[in-house]
């Protein structure tokens, strides 16, 4: 005897709930790998100044001082002693997800402060130097990879992407990095 095993049986929201634990078992597993990848010692834990490193590795882009809350404000000798493992650091991340990020038009209004003309463009030699020196510090790789193919033949970023040479799917990126370093 052949046995039937379509899901033509099954209702339909026992079928969403299936797919639903099948997905988030599947994401599990992809952030158990990516929190391996950043175990050092082998004792399947992360330190406590790699966890907003595993956070950003895994799409979110919390800041440094959210991190800092999340892990109970520890001190610098906790930061670079304490260690963390998988099952406290999920809880983290489901922390880090609900923080509320700002809108496109909230960087937008953000990146209105540094645009002296009124024109929607700013400096990009004046955005380099605020990402490199307020907030949380920006590298100057970080600040290049952040502004490659941004500034025009006059150094000017146009930051409403009416001229942008970057896709519309990239500028809130664009928006959200900078900004969310400086605020």
């Amino acid at each position: 005897m052949v046995q039937d095993h379509s899901l033509s049986g099954l209702s339909a929201s026992l079928v969403f709930f299936l797919f639903a634990r099948c997905q988030l078992l599947h994401l599990r597993n992809d952030f158990k790998e990516a929190f391996g990848l950043f175990d050092r010692v082998g004792d399947s834990m992360i330190g406590y100044n790699q966890v907003a490193d595993v956070m950003r590795a895994l799409g979110q882009n919390p800041q440094n001082k959210e991190v800092a809350v999340i892990l109970g404000k520890p001190s610098p000798d906790d930061m670079a002693n304490k260690r963390l493992a998988f099952a406290d650091f999920m809880p983290m991340m489901e922390k880090v997800d609900k923080i509320v990020k700002g809108t496109l038009d909230d960087y937008v209004e953000g990146l209105r402060v540094f645009d002296k003309e009124g024109n929607g463009t700013v400096m990009g030699a004046e955005l380099r130097i605020v990402l490199g020196t307020l907030g949380e510090k920006m590298s100057e790789a970080e600040i290049d990879s952040l502004l490659i193919g941004q500034e025009d033949e006059n150094g000017s970023i146009n930051y409403e992407g009416k001229s942008c040479s970057t896709s519309k799917e990239q500028i809130p990126w664009i928006l959200h990095r900078s900004c969310h370093r400086l605020f």
